[in-house]
């Protein structure tokens, strides 16, 4: 599998994740992944800074920006 990476959990066990996209907006770093061993279709977001480093989602301007760039995703996807 392509585009494989880890993250740890909240009880500090790392979880492979499949990197679904990434995207900026207004100066930020977004990624979007999943977990590929489970087919629950939930996607996970986080920001990223220029180490790759994760960093969480803190307010609400931010979800509702992601979720409107993932539904655009998913459209696209179902279009192809």
């Amino acid at each position: 599998m392509e585009n494989i990476f880890y993250v740890s959990d909240e009880l500090g066990n790392e979880v492979k994740m499949q990197l679904l996209f990434t995207f900026e907006n207004e100066g930020s770093k977004y990624v979007l992944y999943f977990d590929p061993e489970v087919d629950s279709g939930d996607v996970f977001a986080s920001k990223y800074d220029e180490d790759n480093n994760l960093e969480p989602i803190e307010n609400e301007e931010e979800w509702d920006m992601i979720e409107e760039v993932l539904g655009a995703f998913e459209d696209e996807q179902e279009e192809n």
